[in-house]
C-alpha cells in the first residue's frame, strides 16, 4: 500500500468531500464545517474505534458491532466513486476556500490553526495524565 496511514486516511475522507461538492450535495464551507464539528471534533479527542465503542451504550463495541455495523455498511455502499478533480471542481474548490478564508492570509490561518492545535493538545495532556493517575486534570 502506497502511502501514510494517516494520510491515507486524509484522503478517504476528503474523497467523499470533494465528491459531495461535485454533486452539489453541500459548498466548501459546509463541508469543512461538517467534518471540524463533525467527526473532526471527536476524532481529536478518540479514534472512530473507541468512539464506535461509546456508540454501541453499555454493551460497547459488541453491541455496535451486532446492531450498528450494518447501518454503517451501508452507508458505505453508496459512497462516491469520484477518481480525480474535474476542472469544474478544482475551481469550486479553489473559490470556496478564497471565500471561506475571508481574506486571511496563510499566515494567519496558520497561527489560527497552530493556536487551536496547542490548545487542544494541552487539554488532551491534562486529560491523560489524570487518567493516568498522574496529576489531577482540574489542578493543571
Amino acid at each position: 500500500m502506497v502511502g501514510h496511514v494517516a494520510n491515507r486516511l486524509q484522503a478517504a475522507l476528503y474523497r467523499e468531500v470533494v465528491y459531495l461538492i461535485e454533486q452539489g450535495v453541500l459548498d466548501v464551507a459546509d463541508s469543512d464545517a461538517a467534518v471540524c464539528w463533525g467527526p473532526g471534533l471527536r476524532w481529536g479527542l478518540m479514534g472512530p474505534n473507541l468512539l464506535f465503542h461509546l456508540a454501541g451504550g453499555q454493551d460497547g463495541i459488541q453491541h455496535f458491532m451486532e446492531h450498528l455495523s450494518g447501518p454503517v455498511a451501508t452507508w458505505w455502499k453508496d459512497l462516491g466513486t469520484i477518481t480525480e478533480f474535474s476542472p469544474e471542481v478544482k475551481q469550486t474548490i479553489v473559490n470556496g476556500v478564497l471565500k471561506e478564508a475571508n481574506g486571511r492570509s496563510i499566515t494567519e490561518l496558520e497561527r489560527e490553526r497552530d493556536e487551536m492545535l496547542l490548545e487542544l493538545l494541552t487539554t488532551r495532556s491534562k486529560s491523560e495524565k489524570a487518567v493516568r493517575g498522574g496529576t489531577n486534570a482540574a489542578a493543571d
